[in-house]
């Protein structure tokens, strides 16, 4: 039986729910599941293109590893990053107010096309796949635009079973 997500821009107001992809990515998807709600400041991307995300602390007892991984994710797309602590450089991390944690987990969504996960300090950065926006991807898409336009202060983004 398929599990859906609602993603929510809080302060915006808009939502869009997406499927698991239990099939492609299973131990991804038991991870995030079980440690739903996470939420958390939203961000837009500087170099990846069009994505929104947002980090929090890790929460997985094991690290699920690479599974249905990519570099070129599509609109749509919702991808778990886990970053140790000295992947993110000093003053990333105390802008995002993560400094004081030995890693964080990225949670993101990808609004639109030509996305490339390359990080100019670390190069390729995959990240696996493991949901898909199946409802609200042009809402989504317009609030995400949005936060790029007018920015991200005050702005969360909330991951949630779905329950309609």
């Amino acid at each position: 039986m398929p599990r859906y997500l609602t993603i929510t821009l809080e302060k915006r107001g808009v939502s869009c729910v997406a499927e698991l992809l239990d099939k492609d990515a299973p131990r991804t998807c038991e991870a995030v599941w079980q440690a739903l709600p996470q939420v958390g400041p939203a961000h837009h991307a500087k170099y990846a293109r069009n994505e929104v995300y947002t980090m929090v602390p890790r929460f997985a007892a094991e690290e699920p590893g690479r599974e249905n991984p990519t570099v070129t994710p599509i609109p749509g797309d919702v991808v778990y990053f886990s970053f140790d602590g000295g992947m993110l450089d000093r003053g990333f991390k105390e802008e995002k107010d993560i400094h004081e944690l030995p890693g964080v987990i990225d949670l993101a969504i990808f609004y639109g096309r030509n996305n490339l996960l390359l990080n100019g300090d670390v190069g390729w950065v995959p990240g696996n796949v493991f949901a898909t926006i199946v409802e609200g991807l042009d809402r989504m898409a317009e609030a995400c635009h949005d936060v790029w336009r007018s920015g991200s202060v005050g702005e969360t983004l909330r991951y949630a079973r779905h329950t309609g």
